[in-house]
């Protein structure tokens, strides 16, 4: 009980908030450069959609099959230790996609990529978990995740901007110094925390820690609505560079459709973590953002001209915000603190095996349908899952002072 009374000290609350904030921003801001950029300079390369498809796949998967494993090992290791290792493997494979220009080489960039995200993600969002007290969880993450996508919205832009002035290779060497800078930022600020509220009272086993978040049925479905909706955001990341300039935009409009979406996510988000800690079920947010995305997919797939992408960019940034928020706070509530790192693993591994799945499959169902119908099989995917996600979340009463 002691720790829980440390954590509600607002000043170190508020200055580790502050420091887990910056950080995001930076990694993401640098990793997220390469997004509207990468799959042009395949194209430029000879590289075909389904081979784009795959490459963006194997980020993904390497991000997914670590995320959970890596969770795991920084709730025993501690936070700070994987999260310098994930900014040291960011930069490598920022400055490695400077030097790629095949298929082989482009795949084994977005690998290492995969890895060095699978172990910033999780453990800084059971990071902030840790820090938070339990009646600020929803506007902890609301501000996290409003830093983390305001870095995500300005790099893609940024990004843009730098292909066009400068070309599509001097996007990954700036990527790469930026990252390397912010390990430094991290290393030297970001102080060590204990992984949960406190000493394990005894070391428990690892098939028994798995089996008992496997029966956790609320946590069961806050992973299944965000490996739904992931698999929507890949069909964003990974297709509407390609389906844009079919309908004519250039690298610079492409660049600002990432941009409005993300800075529509992010500010969305400090308001709504605030309604998320005041509502009395958060489900009911998650479940009314989903609708939210679903319709922009269908959105999408009707898209023509600039402004009609812009705007179901500004709806897929607020539905991600509605819904998102409340699914960290959510997750974070299921389990207890000395399982975090763990759950928000498997949290991150939803994240990275949807849009995995998204870019390996849609690719080659686009080559045969079309972008258009591509956005829509993507929302009828996530139709079914709210309905099991609310389902899931019945009876769940999570305790948020006390």
């Amino acid at each position: 009980m002691e720790v829980s009374k440390d954590k509600l000290k607002l000043p170190s609350y508020g200055v580790l908030m502050f420091i887990s904030c910056g950080a995001a921003f930076c990694c993401y801001f640098a990793s997220n450069m390469r997004l509207p950029v990468v799959p042009l300079y395949a194209t430029s390369l000879g590289i075909n959609t389904a081979q784009i498809g795959y490459i963006n796949s194997a980020f993904f998967l390497m991000a997914g099959c670590l995320s959970l494993p890596l969770g795991f090992v920084s709730d025993r290791l501690g936070r700070k230790l994987l999260a310098c290792l994930g900014l040291l493997v960011l930069s490598g494979a920022s400055f490695f996609l400077y030097f790629s220009n095949t298929f082989i080489q482009l795949m084994w960039s977005y690998l290492f990529i995969g890895i060095g995200l699978a172990a910033f993600g999780p453990t800084m969002m059971a990071y902030v978990a840790d820090i938070s007290p339990a009646t600020h969880l929803g506007r902890s993450y609301g501000w996290y995740t409003t830093a983390l996508y305001c870095g995500m919205s300005l790099g893609p832009a940024a990004g843009g901007f730098v292909a066009h002035a400068s070309g599509f290779l001097q996007v990954f060497l700036v990527s790469g110094i930026l990252v390397f800078l912010n390990f430094w930022i991290v290393f030297f600020f970001l102080p060590r925390t204990r992984w949960g509220s406190g000493p394990r009272s005894e070391k428990a086993k690892t098939v028994s820690l798995f089996r008992q978040l496997f029966k956790n049925r609320p946590l069961m479905g806050c992973w299944l609505i965000t490996l739904g909706g992931c698999f929507g955001l890949g069909m964003f990341i990974t297709f509407i560079p390609l389906h844009a300039k079919n309908q004519n935009l250039n690298v610079k409009q492409i660049g600002l459709v990432f941009f409005v979406q993300g800075l529509v996510n992010a500010l969305s988000r400090i308001p709504l973590g605030y309604l998320s800690d005041k509502v009395a079920n958060r489900k009911n947010l998650v479940a009314i953002g989903m609708i939210g995305f679903t319709a922009a997919m269908i959105g999408f797939g009707m898209s023509r001209t600039p402004g009609h992408f812009m705007m179901f960019a500004i709806a897929l940034g607020c539905s991600m915000g509605l819904a998102f928020t409340s699914i960290g706070a959510l997750i974070a509530e299921t389990v207890d603190s000395e399982l975090r790192g763990l759950a928000m693993g498997g949290y991150n591994t939803c994240i990275y095996f949807g849009m995995m799945l998204s870019s390996a499959l849609m690719g080659s169902v686009i080559q045969r349908i079309g972008f258009e119908y591509g956005f829509y099989i993507t929302a009828v995917v996530n139709l079914p899952l709210i309905i099991i996600f609310y389902l899931s979340m019945k009876n769940f009463s999570p305790i948020r002072a006390e």
